[in-house]
């Protein structure tokens, strides 16, 4: 083939043939938001009958998505929805960050989490983690971790005036400040370059252990830190509401009532309040709902910004700083490495939402404590977001996204009158205690297991596309006993689903899938039967098209008491009823069908089908209902 020559005199080079004025899309005008609303109407109401259709307000509403907590996603965005004067990093309100990211690699924080109880194991990690790109140390001090006596053993060998060493607990939260301050008051190091963090959160704690907190001498803790510039005594901890089921709107009201708290209790006790709001951190989920995710880091520092200004602080002072974990709730057992994916949504999220430090929770959490390897992985999920994706050389990327404004804005409206009715109730001590918080969570969570049951919250790996062959992660130390907490209890989203899975571990339970016709009659369905069985660990035999003779006689040699017709609503109108009653008569106890009865026809399937298998529907309650028919111990 040969390029053709062109014409005398012309160019060959193709910017030099460019129109100076080129308006791509030019001859078509701008659709308005009115047209695009009409044109959604149109699709929705294909197939529905004459009197249903829909307006195309309700065609818009069907695409609009709501939250646990109320918040309403549009499916689609304007410059309404934009803000108006966005504001700059640094700058009252904070939403767009506290701090100014100059492009170098050291935009946040890359804080990593220790809490294996033998002080070998620990020191040595710890060691790894600095040399290799962790430039902060996060020591969990209970029972089932750290030892409040090996926190100096732990740390012996840190560089205190290069590494930031934060301590928490959920047992005894003076034990491990108390350790990590006899740590560095025996450094010789210069007070003023040393950063800790004391990780006092007597609220959070009450919350979840049960009790009353004690504030009347909160104020030791910032006298004990004077000299200390960059260190901090407080951290209202969001993560302990997070897993307990609480979503965006109320984890950022509960730390605003719960910091509010401890500034009054300071300002009471002496404590100016400009040093009161500097004694303050707040530790944050980062979960892998990635908009969401950034616009709560924004909203809080928005909301906390205006608490300040109540409270008249300095402008400097306003700033929530943030340190963001990635969400132990969404971590699953099953399928762990896509916990890998959740955790770099999650990681590229805080980034982007402008936290200050980030810690990556392993994604072999559930099944023990991290090893080299799965603590190598949680560290570079920041090191490469940050040095090689560049996330941390730019302020507020996603500042101005009508999107992710509108949200923020929602976030931080909703937040701010749910704390309005803590404060009108005495205050997030007083409502802990007369069980409000509790109250409010389990609402949420009774709204969550709907969602995650019916798979319109899906778990990828669990709820979706499990693998019932995978094998199990076998190699790691286990965790030891965790003390039982008499407050606020956590949960993990994927427990429903791994019960299930746990009930046929070690069975050869299954079902039998009766595929009528060709494969492009049951193809779709067949591929829909076998991931919504294998959610619960049930393999599946199957026999593709034959007469209803053969296909009794495969199901017989499965040896299942369970059928599931799969096929076309043309292919069920013909064989559907036939082969469903034929099973019957051949000692099935529960045949379901993959798809609608009314594809069945005009005709009575009562005490032939026993139920279905659809989008929508509970999959916990339908695949109990199987384990139960195959015989399986749940």
């Amino acid at each position: 083939m040969t390029t053709p020559t062109p014409p005398a005199g012309a160019s060959t080079d193709v910017v030099d043939q460019v129109p100076e004025n080129l308006v791509l899309a030019g001859d078509f005008e701008a659709p308005s938001y009115e047209q695009w609303a009409a044109e959604v109407a149109k699709v929705l109401n294909k197939g529905r009958p004459e009197g249903k259709q829909l307006t195309s307000e309700k065609a818009i509403d069907r695409l609009r998505t709501r939250t646990v907590d109320g918040l309403v996603v549009e499916p689609i965005y304007t410059k309404q929805d934009a803000a108006g004067d966005l504001g700059a990093p640094a700058a009252v309100p904070f939403t767009r960050g506290t701090t100014i990211r100059n492009g170098g690699m050291d935009a946040w924080d890359v804080r990593a989490l220790h809490e294996d109880p033998d002080i070998a194991v620990t020191r040595q990690a710890i060691r790894t983690d600095l040399e290799r790109g962790a430039n902060s140390i996060w020591l969990r001090v209970d029972p089932d971790a750290i030892a409040a006596s090996d926190v100096a053993t732990s740390l012996a060998e840190v560089l205190l005036d290069l590494a930031k060493v934060d301590v928490s607990s959920h047992t005894d939260q003076v034990g491990a400040a108390e350790a990590l301050l006899a740590v560095f008051e025996a450094s010789d190091a210069d007070k003023a370059e040393l950063s800790l963090n004391l990780g006092l959160d007597p609220i959070g704690a009450a919350a979840l252990n049960g009790g009353t907190p004690d504030l009347s001498n909160v104020s030791q803790w910032v006298q004990r830190l004077a000299g200390y510039s960059k260190s901090r005594a407080f951290v209202v901890d969001g993560t302990i509401y997070h897993n307990a089921g609480a979503g965006d709107v109320h984890e950022v009201a509960w730390l605003l009532a719960t910091a509010v708290e401890y500034v009054r209790a300071l300002v009471e006790q002496g404590v100016n309040v400009d040093d009161a709001f500097d004694s303050i951190n707040f530790r944050v989920t980062a979960a892998c709902d990635q908009v969401a995710t950034i616009a709560r880091l924004r909203a809080l520092r928005t909301a906390w910004a205006r608490v300040g200004e109540v409270f008249e602080v300095s402008p400097a002072k306003r700033g929530a700083r943030q340190h963001a974990v990635t969400s132990w709730r969404e971590i699953t057992r099953d399928d762990p490495y896509v916990n890998i994916l959740r955790a770099t949504i999650a990681t590229f999220s805080a980034a982007v939402g402008g936290a200050e430090a980030i810690t990556v929770l392993p994604f072999d959490t559930v099944w023990g404590l991290p090893n080299d390897f799965s603590r190598r992985l949680a560290r570079n999920t920041q090191i490469v977001l940050a040095e090689e994706s560049n996330i941390g050389r730019v302020n507020d990327p996603a500042g101005g996204a009508w999107y992710i404004e509108s949200l923020t804005r929602q976030i931080a409206e909703a937040a701010w009158a749910e704390f309005g009715k803590i404060e009108a109730a005495g205050g997030m001590v007083a409502a802990l205690a007369a069980g409000t918080i509790a109250e409010t969570l389990d609402d949420l969570n009774a709204k969550r297991a709907k969602l995650l049951a019916t798979r319109k919250l899906p778990v990828t790996g669990v709820s979706e596309f499990p693998n019932p062959g995978e094998a199990p992660i076998t190699d790691r130390t286990q965790r030891p006993s965790a003390p039982q907490y008499a407050g606020l209890k956590w949960a993990r989203d994927a427990e429903p689903f791994e019960a299930l899975r746990d009930a046929t571990a070690g069975t050869e339970a299954k079902v039998f899938l009766a595929c009528l016709g060709t494969r492009r009659d049951f193809g779709g369905r067949e591929g829909f039967a076998s991931n919504y069985f294998h959610i619960a660990g049930l393999a599946t035999s199957q026999v593709e098209g034959g007469s209803t003779e053969q296909i009794v006689a495969a199901w017989q040699e499965s040896g299942t008491p369970v059928a599931c017709l799969c096929s076309s609503a043309k292919v069920y109108a013909v064989q559907g009823l036939e082969v469903a009653t034929a099973l019957k008569k051949a000692g099935a106890q529960q045949v379901l069908l993959a798809g609608n009865i009314k594809e069945l026809g005009d005709v009575d399937s009562s005490g032939v089908i026993d139920g279905t298998i659809a989008m929508g529907m509970d999959v916990v309650a339908g695949l109990n209902g199987v384990l139960d028919t195959v015989g399986v111990t749940k």
